[in-house]
């Protein structure tokens, strides 16, 4: 009999009468990466909550080693040997490695009332030496790398000698160095006889680092696989149920000469320098380049968020000044930020506030009164023309997927009458299903003749999309290719060919000394 750690039977959960889990079962062996995988809205990651106590199930039966338990929060799941590490790290950034890890089970000292230090940090030590993991105890985590921040977090679960390990999205944020380190410390894990979940949108990730994958589709099981007699078009095609077409396709011919903004002369200290470019009507222009190239700065100084030491903006051929989002919004420019649950929503409010906060004034009557009746109308619209998936305007946005988040943002600022929308990294974090539909959203806006900037860290996703791709380095523009032009290979030479600059150019300078 198969050794299992974890056994899911008949699990059902519900949110206001909208079903998340039906009837799901899900099984975890010691000493496996058991892959979790589907579209946003599957009930992956409630069905893991519901194991790490984050949520009560309606129905069901969870077993652990063979026993049958009543998990009722993350404190009684972390009694068992069950942690999960959510993709938006749980740590406090004021205390310390050892404080974080230890918190709320701090060693105590002989006198009442007084936490031992010294003992907090000698085994926050252990555990890391453990892992083999260089980490100052006593270091501030807010001073620590997001990677650092995910090793704490492991260190953290290692502590309450976690059996079950649930990892959702850990990569999202890492860079390709970075995911090699974690990617070593799983294995390490795993060859200790630890059960991993791993929830990943990145097929090449799963098909590298799991031994087993079970796909979920509309809340219900569908099918567990042996990774390596598996393949990623095989996973795909059930997460989503019918076939995607991932090729390049064929850009609208929407672009014209007409240019519609005008970026000259943008620096912003070491972060920016010397940057110049142009967006033309019904143009999507693709911003490449490494993480840390300076990409989302350039976003971030259009719209006014962050100030700058000298930038000179034209819309339309006119010079404007932006000193701010408001600022930006009235020019119409719309900004979509990576996070966009920080910075593009507000999840505890429906989706009709969320599509009309942007253009408020414009549901205001005669007397200030906000007419929410007007509001739903509107929301309802977009809700038709962009196909988001929800009950009702009124649904809160915390409980829609991914995917239609994501609409819901590109809802608001249409509504706010913005003909240029800048996209940073449309598709983090939502699954292929999703990334289809925004694809296909991006192509329609560009026929209609909004003029699209889209930032992405996925070379295929810019060289499927981009009419033009500008490429990025250590804050500079470094290369520009049309669509005809680009590959990957071109694209990370001038993603990379900055650093090759400053080398020559100091190598100049020696030589004439």
């Amino acid at each position: 009999m198969a050794d299992y750690l974890v056994q899911m039977q008949g699990i059902d959960k519900s949110f206001d009468n909208v079903a998340a889990c039906v009837n799901c079962q899900f099984e975890l062996l010691a000493g496996e990466v058991h892959a979790l995988v589907g579209e946003n809205g599957a009930g992956k990651s409630t069905l893991m909550k519901i194991l790490a106590g984050v949520y009560r199930k309606d129905a069901g039966q969870i077993f652990l080693r063979g026993q049958e338990v009543d998990i009722h929060n993350p404190h009684s799941a972390q009694m068992l040997g069950i942690t999960m590490i959510h993709q938006e790290l749980n740590l406090m950034p004021h205390l310390t490695v050892a404080q974080n890890i230890f918190i709320g089970r701090e060693p105590r000292h002989s006198i009442p009332f007084l936490l031992d230090e010294l003992a907090t940090n000698q085994r926050a030590k252990e555990i890391l030496s453990q892992l083999h993991l260089n980490l100052n105890p006593k270091q501030r985590v807010g001073g620590l790398s997001v990677a650092l921040q995910q090793m704490v977090e492991i260190t953290k679960a290692l502590s309450y000698n976690s059996q079950v390990m649930i990892m959702d999205e850990p990569t999202a944020a890492l860079t390709e160095a970075e995911i090699e380190e974690l990617f070593h410390m799983i294995h390490r894990l795993r060859d200790q006889g630890m059960g991993i979940v791993y929830i990943s949108h990145r097929m090449e990730e799963i098909k590298r680092i799991s031994d087993r994958v079970t796909v979920m589709r509309d809340g219900r099981y569908i099918e567990t696989l042996l990774t390596p007699e598996t393949t990623i078009d095989r996973v795909i095609s059930l997460m989503v149920g019918r076939t995607i077409y991932e090729s390049k396709p064929e850009l609208p011919d929407t672009k014209s000469a007409e240019v519609v903004l005008e970026v000259k002369n943008l620096n912003r200290g070491r972060e920016l320098r010397d940057v110049n470019f142009h967006l033309e009507r019904g143009e999507i222009l693709g911003f490449a380049g490494l993480m840390g190239a300076g990409r989302t700065e350039v976003a971030r100084a259009i719209v006014g968020a962050d100030p700058c030491d000298t930038i000179e903006l034209k819309i339309m051929g006119k010079p404007v000044t932006i000193r701010s989002p408001k600022d930006a919004v009235q020019h119409g420019i719309g900004y979509l930020s990576e996070d966009r649950k920080r910075f593009g929503l507000v999840v505890g409010m429906d989706l009709a506030n969320n599509v009309g906060m942007a253009s408020m004034t414009k549901f205001l009557s005669t007397l200030g009164i906000i007419n929410d009746k007007k509001i739903a109308e509107t929301a309802n619209d977009h809700v038709d023309a962009l196909a988001i998936k929800t009950p009702s305007v009124h649904q809160r946005v915390r409980n829609l997927s991914g995917g239609n988040q994501q609409k819901v943002v590109i809802a608001k600022w249409l509504c706010a009458d913005t003909d240029i929308l800048i996209f940073d990294e449309p598709t983090r974090g939502i699954d292929v299903g999703a990334k289809s539909e925004i694809y296909r959203l991006l192509n329609e806006l560009a026929r209609h003749g909004k003029s699209i900037i889209m930032i992405s860290s996925e070379l295929p996703e810019i060289l499927r999309m981009s009419h033009r791709i500008i490429v990025m380095c250590e804050g500079r523009i470094t290369g520009e290719l049309t669509s005809a032009e680009a590959t990957q290979e071109k694209i990370m030479q001038f993603a990379t060919q900055r650093s090759e600059l400053v080398e020559k150019s100091r190598e100049a300078n020696l030589s004439t000394h």
